[in-house]
């Protein structure tokens, strides 16, 4: 599964294991609460639910896409 986080500092795609939507939300939440910084969170996110950060390439289709401005967790449409 692939997953963009984006936001006003940076957009990153990480790829792990496959989950729905509402477990990556669950997981994207315990990973905020753990950041002070929000230029740290995706490492955080990577390191406590065994994701990898992989090079950003905007002709990659994602599954989801976390917006960490907003909160907002959706699926891309292509």
């Amino acid at each position: 599964m692939i997953v963009e986080i984006d936001g006003f500092y940076h957009q990153i795609m990480v790829t792990g294991k496959k989950c729905s939507k509402q477990e990556l939300k669950q997981m994207y939440l315990s990973a905020k609460q753990m950041t002070v910084d929000v230029s740290d969170l995706p490492s955080i996110f990577c390191r406590i639910n065994k994701f990898e950060i992989i090079p950003f390439d905007e002709d990659i289709q994602v599954d989801f896409v976390i917006d960490t401005d907003t909160d907002r967790i959706y699926t891309p449409s292509y």
